[in-house]
């Protein structure tokens, strides 16, 4: 794998970018949305949740090798922040990742979670040289379905009782994307 750092990558309306200290307000209200975190394994977060959290975001630049590469996702037009996403190197070896992402409820409808997605998977196989990058998402999370199948992910399967949430066992649709 290539030497890495999180680079700041640009869309045609957003920048990827790291984390900062400053970004938690943001990130702390997108997180406590009960609608945003609906399907997530975690949140509404607390402050010290929110905190712990972006502590982890900002180490991770720092790791050694860098398997974590967790993006700010901030509108170019008004320097917003309007959510994240991540992408991990689950298995060196045999080039795989994982990515997701949250975006925060008063920018849906936009297309940044399809054109935040869309970068990241570019820069995973194209600067990481990862084979295979993942998702998954709920069932019933319809809107993240499309933007996966959008991306170029498609439906590899349903992981069966996966993630406890909130008490119940829910299940979660599988997409993958493999180098071209």
């Amino acid at each position: 794998m290539p030497d890495t750092h999180v680079p700041e990558l640009r869309t045609e309306r957003l920048v990827l970018r790291a984390f900062r200290p400053a970004d938690w307000g943001s990130v702390h209200m997108y997180g406590t949305d009960p609608d945003v975190v609906r399907f997530m394994d975690w949140g509404p977060n607390t402050p010290d949740e929110t905190t712990v959290w972006l502590d982890r975001m900002i180490e991770a630049y720092e790791a050694t090798p860098q398997t974590q590469f967790p993006f700010a996702v901030q509108r170019s037009a008004d320097g917003r922040l309007v959510g994240s996403v991540e992408l991990q190197i689950v298995n060196e070896e045999h080039q795989r990742g994982e990515m997701g992402y949250v975006i925060a409820r008063d920018a849906w409808g936009n297309g940044y979670a399809t054109e935040a997605a869309t970068a990241l998977l570019r820069f995973g196989f194209d600067q990481l040289g990862l084979r295979r990058i993942s998702a998954t998402c709920d069932p019933q999370n319809t809107g993240s379905a499309r933007i996966l199948h959008k991306i170029g992910m498609e439906l590899e399967g349903r992981l069966r009782s996966y993630l406890l949430i909130r008490g119940e066992w829910r299940d979660r649709l599988v997409y993958a994307a493999i180098h071209p």
